[in-house]
């Protein structure tokens, strides 16, 4: 995501490099290409507008440290104006009452069901019991989907099949939430058209009716300005507390994510960051701004790793790296800790100076496909000794997973590489951190 804004704000303070102090000119010349950057990302013309101005007002009205560089100084303005224009800090999403009410609102399309799912999910592992109320009366099979997506993450979803007054449903399934002890509801409303004044109407007064909590705005980030068009049209009718932005794994330009707070006023609260049903993060406008200028996003990637990762295992994994018995199977079982963390390019580009090393690396989601093929190809007792393996083995495991003795050599060659890296850092008193494994660059 934003890897093209990404890029062009690289190009916009390369104009300053070599420069030993900030002039109006240089300024002007890369809050220019800034401006373009943000334009093409499909920002608002004012927004955009108004960023330029502000960063340049700061820039012109300070002297360089000693210990920056024009660039630098620059940098950390756009940083600073960037992080204020996606809403400054992350909004709270509280769980007050019980049980506290979420009204779901969007277009057709943007993920609402889906991301249900998600809050749901989200709720039920902060320790509260939600429900999953089915207003979507007209969408067919809108209500089988969500009995789908709450069975796949353990919530139970209400729903009244035939009965197509969503009003009345929503009433009806927080009066059994409250008899039940539930300690949230989500209710799951049709997607609308902005311009469609009864299903507008049918919002409002669904609002209106069950007063929730929380009323939460869904929408694709893929869909640029329009979705702050769409989000202004919809907060006029039922003045929602916070947007949930989809996609935003995709290929989203960023207009809609750099735009919404400044013309709303209601800040993002959740991002959709991949198709599974944990893929649901807190928006925190600081990491976004330093991500989209090439900083990474440190915080993010450990807390990501912090909900998958195993204590215990860690430190099983550890001592095996020490007394260098680390094996095929202890490698499988990391990769797969690491799919579960998401996008494999979009984790390294949470790295610092990363981004701009992936620009032309092709990592796919499934990069590890033929690398877990390959080991699951294998008996138990070749997962350990690697080195038992003879040419008649091989030539099994290349039929087993659909590849060739060439491509299951560079494994086991990948591997014993892997293995000497992790005997030096051993040697060198550091940690045992297990490297990505199967990664390379485009074919």
């Amino acid at each position: 995501m934003f890897d093209n804004l990404q890029e062009r704000f690289e190009r916009a303070f390369k104009v300053l490099k070599g420069h030993g102090q900030i002039t109006e000119v240089n300024v002007g010349e890369t809050l220019k290409e800034v401006r373009k950057a943000l334009l093409d990302a499909d920002v608002d013309y004012k927004t955009a507008k108004d960023f330029i101005v502000k960063i340049k007002e700061k820039a012109l009205g300070q002297k360089v440290l000693t210990a920056l560089k024009p660039g630098q100084l620059l940098i950390k303005i756009t940083q600073e104006e960037l992080t204020e224009l996606m809403g400054k800090a992350a909004a709270p999403f509280e769980l007050k009452s019980k049980p506290t009410v979420v009204l779901l609102a969007g277009l057709q399309g943007a993920g609402k069901t889906t991301h249900a799912g998600k809050l749901a999910k989200y709720i039920k592992d902060k320790g509260k019991k939600p429900l999953l109320v089915a207003c979507d009366v007209y969408r067919p099979a809108a209500v089988d989907q969500l009995i789908v997506v709450g069975e796949s993450v353990g919530v139970e979803v209400y729903s009244e099949p035939g009965v197509v007054d969503a009003l009345g449903i929503a009433e009806r399934g927080i009066a059994y939430a409250k008899k039940e002890g539930f300690g949230a509801v989500i209710v799951d409303t049709a997607g609308r058209l902005a311009v469609d004044k009864d299903m507008m109407d049918e919002i409002e007064a669904i609002s209106n009716a069950i007063k929730p909590d929380e009323t939460l705005f869904v929408v694709d980030a893929m869909t640029g300005q329009d979705a702050v068009q769409t989000a202004k049209a919809f907060n006029d009718k039922i003045d929602f507390s916070g947007v949930i932005l989809t996609k935003l794994d995709g290929d989203a330009r960023g207009g809609a994510a750099l735009s919404i707070f400044s013309i709303v006023g209601k800040p993002i609260k959740f991002v959709g960051v991949g198709e599974k049903m944990d893929a649901l993060e807190i928006f925190h406008p600081n990491r976004m701004a330093e991500r989209i200028l090439g900083m990474g996003d440190v915080v993010t990637l450990v807390e990501r790793a912090q909900k998958v990762v195993d204590e215990k295992e860690a430190k099983r994994i550890e001592d095996k790296i020490r007394k260098n018995k680390f094996d095929l199977e202890d490698f499988l079982g990391q990769i797969q800790q690491i799919r579960k963390m998401g996008n494999v390019k979009d984790l390294l580009g949470m790295m610092p100076g990363m981004g701009k090393a992936l620009k032309d690396v092709d990592i796919e989601d499934n990069a590890f496909d033929q690398v877990e093929a390959i080991i699951r190809s294998m008996t138990p007792g070749e997962r350990v000794s690697p080195k038992s393996l003879d040419l008649s083995r091989k030539k099994r495991i290349a039929r087993g997973s659909g590849t060739q003795v060439e491509e299951v050599n560079k494994l086991l060659k990948q591997f014993e590489d892997m293995k000497k890296v992790m005997g030096m850092m051993n040697k060198g008193g550091g940690k045992g951190r297990i490297p990505m494994p199967g990664m390379r660059r485009g074919r």
